[in-house]
């Protein structure tokens, strides 16, 4: 399967300062969104901090190969379960460095991230960054906000409409590295052929609809072109936040591609 990938991130029009980060791996193929939080700037120290562990972890010359970091989920691939040990790594790492200097006490970041094996996708989040997949003409969140008025959409107490008109939308429940311990929302699926992964903060999905990234992302094959768009829509809209986004089409793998993995030449 090939993989064509676009990122963009921008400040919005609101902020000062931008706190996401992103990160786009070839060797695993690995996406992934983080959105900081906290003041004096120390949000943007957390999510790039969580991006710089996740990446440190995977990378394979690393001693981070084969650590597992909280209980092996027997339910979960390898794969899967490496993912889930890597946001565990990111996690003790922004806790352990805002335990060291009272500046950055509170700070923490939501993290989306999808690993691409072949056909399989991990998956894992915290925090209320999503992941979208968009098959066959229609768009599906993998992903549960760990948010306050997700949880009360979920008891029905409020509808989705209610809910992003909320002005408590932005309260997490759960978030990466204000606490010594995370609880890792793990999960994974198989992929096909034409289907789009987009990966984004909040400030996109608080701006932008579901059917928007749906339109904009199926009518692009250019994934640089559909990021653009995106943001450039929910900067219309308003930019009330930090936008970030991750576009992936994930393609029919061409013979010259086969030929060259099967040599071990090419991505694997």
């Amino acid at each position: 399967m090939e993989l064509l990938v676009g990122a963009k991130t921008d400040v919005g029009r609101v902020r000062k300062n931008n706190e996401d980060n992103f990160l786009v791996m070839e060797r695993p193929r690995l996406l992934l969104v983080a959105d900081g939080m906290g003041g004096h700037a120390s949000g943007e120290i957390a999510s790039r901090m969580a991006v710089d562990a996740i990446r440190n972890f995977f990378d394979e010359t690393g001693k981070k190969k084969g650590l597992q970091i909280g209980a092996y989920e027997e339910d979960y691939s390898e794969a899967t379960n490496r993912l889930g040990s890597a946001i565990r790594f990111a996690n003790m790492a922004v806790f352990e460095a805002a335990a060291g200097n009272p500046a950055w006490q509170g700070m923490g970041t939501t993290v989306v991230a999808a690993l691409l094996s072949d056909h399989r996708l991990s998956i894992a989040h915290v925090g209320d960054s999503r992941l979208y997949l968009i098959r066959a003409g229609g768009i599906e969140q993998l992903t549960d906000d760990h948010s306050v008025v997700a949880e009360q959409v979920k008891r029905e107490l409020i509808s989705r409409e209610e809910a992003q008109k909320s002005e408590m939308k932005s309260i997490l429940t759960r978030a990466l590295g204000t606490e010594a311990e995370v609880a890792v929302d793990l999960c994974e699926m198989t992929v096909s052929d034409e289907d789009i992964l987009i990966l984004c903060s909040d400030g996109l999905s608080n701006m932008v609809t579901d059917e928007e990234i749906l339109s904009i992302a199926s009518s692009s094959k250019d994934p640089d072109a559909a990021c653009t768009a995106l943001v450039d829509l929910a900067n219309g809209n308003g930019g009330k936040d930090n936008i970030t986004v991750v576009t992936a089409y994930l393609l029919k793998e061409g013979w010259l591609s086969s030929l060259l993995k099967f040599f071990g030449w090419g991505r694997r």
